[in-house]
């Protein structure tokens, strides 16, 4: 039988980020060795396995922590609403019976969306409890005008998004201008609201390690909720180099303001082994806490066919054709 640990009931203890002042200081003294980054990444894939009951264990909490997206030119009302039923009940009902895990009520931590079709997923995912994540100023490239931006999110959060996954300007990163990007994620923040936010770095188009540490301190001074990988959109998207390094952000901004802030890796996650690998990131570098939907989600959309997989071939001894796990 799976258990799992009541993790959602840790959103009660869970203070919001409410930001800091710029630390410029603080900025200008954060290093990041690149070969110890990368031989930190690359022994965490060997120094955990898990097998069995606890692998199917760990594939169930990868779904709870994961954000189902579809952010596609050809989205329809019709899709949206498949993609909000397989987040209600992402694992067929017999495979979870033989799991014995009915009693986690398992579902995904959020549906994502573009900002049309925030309506068909509000109404579909109505009385879930499962919030609508919403895709904002001018995704993924987030060159439209600022005010263009603020209205957007705005909008969507008038339009009943609950979560708000923005793209910062790459630029300022690029050209060091920290005090444009902390006042621009702090306009993005206020604007949301209730609304939780996601500063989605696009940590491929960063050049530097180091800019991928800076950034995501000042999006955190600024008070975002979540620093996110990527858009998905860019040729290299969420690798464990960059999520070690947000995550040893995370760990130091914890460490001098007690507020805790999740992390989403986000873009070419499609493997069962995948998520692993990030759960196990997570539980190495920031602990238990950070096993939760509320402080970790993975952004994916063909991801959850393979975990479907996986845990059939564990309860049955045989892998299933993907269409028996269709996702919409």
């Amino acid at each position: 039988m799976i258990q799992n640990d009541p993790t959602r009931a840790i959103q009660m203890q869970i203070e919001r980020n409410s930001g800091m002042p710029l630390d410029l200081d603080w900025v200008r003294q954060v290093r990041v060795d690149r070969s110890a980054v990368e031989r930190r990444a690359q022994s965490l894939l060997g120094r955990r396995t898990v097998k069995k009951q606890w692998q199917a264990a760990w594939l169930l909490r990868a779904i709870a922590c994961m954000d189902l997206t579809t952010l596609a030119g050809d989205d329809t009302p019709g899709r949206v609403q498949r993609l909000c039923a397989k987040a209600r009940q992402p694992v067929r009902p017999e495979i979870i019976h033989a799991l014995g895990a009915e009693s986690l009520g398992l579902q995904v931590g959020a549906v994502c969306v573009y900002h049309e079709m925030i309506e068909p997923a509000v109404q579909a995912l109505a009385g879930s409890g499962i919030p609508v994540a919403a895709v904002s100023t001018g995704f993924p490239a987030g060159l439209s005008p600022l005010a263009t931006r603020l209205a957007e999110i705005r909008a969507s959060v008038e339009a009943g998004a609950q979560e708000i996954d923005i793209v910062i300007s790459r630029r300022y990163v690029l050209t060091g201008d920290w005090t444009a990007l902390y006042d621009e994620m702090r306009a993005y923040r206020d604007a949301c609201g209730d609304a939780h936010v996601k500063a989605i770095l696009a940590t491929g188009e960063l050049g530097q390690l180091r800019n991928v540490a800076k950034a995501s301190l000042v999006c955190m001074m600024a008070g975002a909720d979540f620093i996110k990988t990527s858009t998905g959109k860019e040729s290299v998207n969420a690798t464990l180099p960059f999520g070690l390094v947000m995550c040893r952000m995370i760990r130091a901004y914890h460490e001098q303001t007690n507020f805790k802030v999740g992390l989403k890796p986000a873009g070419g996650i499609k493997t069962a082994k995948q998520s692993l690998d990030w759960l196990i990131l997570m539980k190495e570098e920031l602990g238990d806490p950070w096993l939760s939907p509320h402080l970790f989600r993975i952004g994916a959309s063909s991801l959850l066919t393979d975990i479907e997989r996986q845990l059939e071939h564990f309860v049955t001894g045989h892998y299933a054709a993907t269409h028996h796990q269709p996702l919409a």
